[in-house]
């Protein structure tokens, strides 16, 4: 049986400002990475002290390392930031905090810049890019859907594709769209909106709603993709554990030539009737 061996050591940096944004406010940074890995931390001066087992203290110093370098040059880190930058470290020994937060997909309207904030977004990342189809299975908040958006408008911005076409499932919790008030588009918008709130935070509106009204971007219920070709597309399939067998074949055969899909969803908030 192997034995971890504990040791301590000590970080230091020169710089204070460096140093103050390393550690965070209340040395949060550095409690958050100690909590993390099961280690202990303090800061003495310009010295930062890191005891406990010595795999463990070995990835802190290395996450504290690239990090400094990274503050250094202008890149801002939030808590969190240090928390899945070292389980990234720790689950892929090969990975950088460089490549998990430097790899920018998209610049949001509010100039805030769109990457990865894990391991797995950034291999999602990476498999939206080298596939022509990725599915992307997760519990709500994970940025399935999110991340999939920016990749497209990224596309479409580079001239990459030609449309962006944005579909779902017009199924939420047992409603049906016959017994619901209004016209169509009344009947399917609610359905739609999160689609819409994703793209209005990579672009502002005016952008987005003329990008629409061009027919660049479109937003269609699932049923609207029966009988077309989509070619020179991004087409993502959102909430796709809500669409039947049938509709699924529907959707993965309207595929043409040069476009790229991607299907999210979350199979454990399936709200099509039994058997469907």
């Amino acid at each position: 049986m192997t034995t971890s061996v504990r040791i301590t050591a000590d970080v230091e940096v020169l710089d204070n400002s460096t140093l103050v944004a390393l550690a965070g406010p209340g040395n949060e940074n550095l409690k958050l990475i100690a909590r993390t890995l099961g280690i202990e931390s303090g800061v003495r001066g310009n010295t930062i002290r890191l005891a406990g087992d010595a795999d463990k203290v070995a990835l802190a110093e290395r996450c504290l390392a690239e990090a400094a370098q990274m503050l250094r040059s202008g890149v801002v880190l939030d808590p969190q930031d240090y928390v899945r930058g070292v389980q990234a470290l720790r689950d892929d020994p090969g990975m950088t905090l460089r490549d998990l937060f430097e790899d920018v997909v998209l610049i949001s309207a509010r100039r805030r810049p769109i990457s990865a904030k894990g391991l797995a977004q950034k291999r999602y990342i990476q498999a939206i890019r080298s596939h022509d189809m990725t599915f992307g299975i997760g519990p709500a908040g994970t940025g399935k859907t999110y991340l999939a958006m920016a990749m497209a408008v990224h596309a479409l911005l580079e001239r990459r594709v030609k449309r962006i076409i944005l579909t779902r499932p017009a199924v939420e919790a047992g409603e049906r769209l016959g017994f619901l008030p209004g016209d169509l588009a009344e009947k399917v918008n609610p359905y739609l909106r999160p689609l819409y709130d994703a793209l209005h935070d990579m672009m502002d509106a005016d952008k987005a709603q003329g990008l629409v009204t061009r027919g660049q971007i479109e937003v269609a219920p699932l049923a609207f993709m029966r009988g077309r070709t989509l070619n020179d597309c991004f087409v993502i399939l959102d909430e796709a554990q809500n669409a039947t067998s049938d509709q699924m074949r529907m959707f993965l055969t309207r595929l043409g030539y040069a476009s790229r899909a991607v299907v999210t969803g979350d199979v454990t908030q399936v709200d099509l009737p039994h058997g469907a």
